[in-house]
């Protein structure tokens, strides 16, 4: 398969805006309040978003990427690997599936493959990789497609939050644990389950006991020193300790730090990390 006209399109759960060595395009969700809107492109301040979230008390949503919006990313490439957010969180698979018949309805030569990640994030950043690399290898269309598909199964997603505020604004936790939770400075460190949803793991309390709490659930999961990306949402300190623990533990190995985009940081809240990983 020719790279030339290969591309790779996600949604802004991926945190990733731009990629190197192959076509890309990133299609935008949105925060919704009922005082702002905040789309999640390349002009987002993230920062001022997370605080202004912090003040706001009131009911939060978010949106996909309409059928038009994922046509865009797609622009005029001949092969398309397309790549969203766990569809038990979002609307953003089926609103690409769509894009998908209609783009190949309208090119019947060209390919469009969507790919639910069941996770977010970081794990999503391991899943494009993996897409980039099989491309550039020169595999075909549906070996790329049937190789990421294993592949997905040896990756995960971990998260440690330190609010739940914005989840019970979304009407994901009730905002009596999210306050106790808060109150108590109790952490919730859970995963990305198999059906794509999110499923606490344990509570900690204290940034130390987190860490520890993180490498030894990351065990459990399978982690045996692959590679590993880590987001944070305003805790660059935390999220390079885990990899210090992580590096401890393994030896060196191929990591990544990096901020979260607006969707994943709306999630984390200020304070919370994602680890995607390699089992």
């Amino acid at each position: 398969m020719s790279t030339e006209k290969v591309k790779i399109v996600v949604d802004s759960s991926s945190d990733v805006l731009q990629f190197e060595n192959i076509g890309f395009a990133s299609a935008p969700l949105k925060i919704i309040t009922s005082e702002r809107e905040y789309v999640d492109d390349n002009s987002l301040d993230v920062g001022e978003m997370v605080e202004g979230l912090l003040h706001y008390n009131g009911k939060s949503s978010t949106s996909c990427p309409n059928p038009e919006d994922w046509l865009k990313t797609f622009g005029d490439a001949q092969t398309v690997f397309c790549v969203t957010i766990t569809a038990a969180l979002s609307g953003s698979y089926n609103s690409a599936c769509i894009a998908k018949k209609m783009y190949e309805a309208e090119y019947p030569e060209r390919k469009v493959y969507v790919i639910n990640s069941y996770s977010t994030g970081p794990e999503m950043k391991l899943i494009i990789e993996k897409i980039r690399e099989l491309v550039l290898a020169g595999l075909e269309f549906d070996d790329v497609a049937e190789q990421t598909q294993t592949y997905m199964k040896k990756t995960g997603l971990l998260f440690m939050l330190q609010s739940m505020k914005n989840l019970a604004n979304n009407g994901r936790v009730s905002h009596i644990k999210a306050k106790m939770a808060g109150i108590l400075g109790i952490r919730a460190l859970g995963k990305a389950s198999d059906e794509g949803t999110l499923e606490m793991l344990e509570k900690c309390r204290g940034e130390n006991n987190s860490g520890i709490a993180i490498i030894a659930q990351l065990k459990n999961q399978g982690y045996k020193g692959g590679k590993v990306r880590i987001a944070h949402c305003l805790n660059e300190s935390f999220a390079l300790r885990i990899k210090d623990l992580l590096v401890q533990e393994f030896g060196n190995f191929d990591a990544e730090v990096y901020s979260c985009r607006g969707l994943c940081s709306f999630y984390a809240e200020k304070g919370g990390i994602l680890v995607g990983f390699e089992k």
